[in-house]
């Protein structure tokens, strides 16, 4: 089901029974916290037994309780303000030990980037940045981390890469004033998604540029725009957004990349060793 959980709720309310009602409402009132619940938490939460909210799943068309969980997390993603966020952080972790969960979470998210990640994609991707005139990458808010990581080594690896500053709608548009066939933008960008982001991309394809996407999934803003998609699993950690699975990502293609330019780049950094060899940009830590 591809429509707004909330919106059929909503429609559909008027042929609930009485149990159904109180489980729709609920969802309606409190969609942040109801994404999070079990069906039997839910079900004590509302006055119901956890049958009904098994069979309520079913009556708005998922193929289980689960299936509708899974569409209400990711309806809300993109909706949670920062303060919903660190709510349902709470509510999600109770007394579990902090310190494991989130880092258990971050290692399924990279198992399951792995498991689902498009490989003819991420190698055309490859092909298409190895193959630019010019590479520009465009993140902003907390993907401006992968951005600035990822134009770091592009930097070392090619003589034709632009991070687009972004700190201004105006200045994205002037940083791919010159953008055209040939070129290649990557975009990064993950909930809650950055219009800024989606604009820039959509200014470059419009223009004859190659777009590839660094995003979470085919519902992101960014998927329909780009001519490649490479998802990589994300997740919030209270206000907070993992991206141990895009930076993951963002090595595989770092990696990929410089398999096909090795002869350049060994080159490159035999120049570099030397110069910061001679201007001690490292200190030299005894062995």
């Amino acid at each position: 089901m591809n429509r707004d959980i909330l919106a059929v709720i909503q429609e559909n309310i008027h042929t609930f029974s009485k149990g159904q009602k109180k489980i729709a409402n609920f969802i309606l009132e409190s969609y942040d916290k109801a994404a999070f619940m079990t069906a039997s938490r839910l079900g004590k939460k509302v006055g119901v037994s956890e049958s009904t909210v098994v069979r309520f799943a079913a009556e708005l068309g998922y193929d289980g309780y689960p299936d509708m969980q899974k569409s209400l997390q990711k309806m809300i993603r993109n909706r949670l303000t920062s303060v919903q966020r660190i709510e349902v952080t709470n509510d999600r972790l109770g007394d579990q030990d902090l310190l494991s969960m989130v880092l258990q979470s971050d290692i399924e998210k990279i198992r399951m980037t792995l498991e689902e990640l498009d490989r003819e994609s991420f190698e055309r991707a490859v092909d298409a940045i190895v193959s630019a005139k010019k590479i520009y990458i465009i993140g902003v808010r907390s993907s401006a981390a992968i951005a600035t990581f990822l134009h770091f080594y592009f930097n070392l690896i090619f003589e034709n890469v632009s991070l687009v500053s972004a700190n201004t709608a105006s200045e994205v548009f002037e940083s791919l004033l010159r953008v055209g066939e040939g070129d290649v933008v990557v975009g990064v960008s993950f909930p809650r998604y950055s219009s800024r982001t989606v604009q820039a991309m959509n200014f470059a394809r419009d223009r004859g540029a190659t777009t590839v996407a660094i995003t979470d999934s085919e519902a992101s803003p960014l998927a329909p725009i780009s001519h490649y998609t490479l998802k990589a699993r994300s997740d919030m950690a209270s206000f907070v957004d993992s991206l141990v699975a895009p930076l993951s990502l963002v090595n595989a293609l770092l990696v990929a990349v410089s398999q096909r330019k090795n002869d350049d780049l060994a080159h490159t950094f035999r120049t570099l060793e030397e110069i910061w060899d001679e201007y001690g940009v490292y200190e030299k830590v005894e062995q």
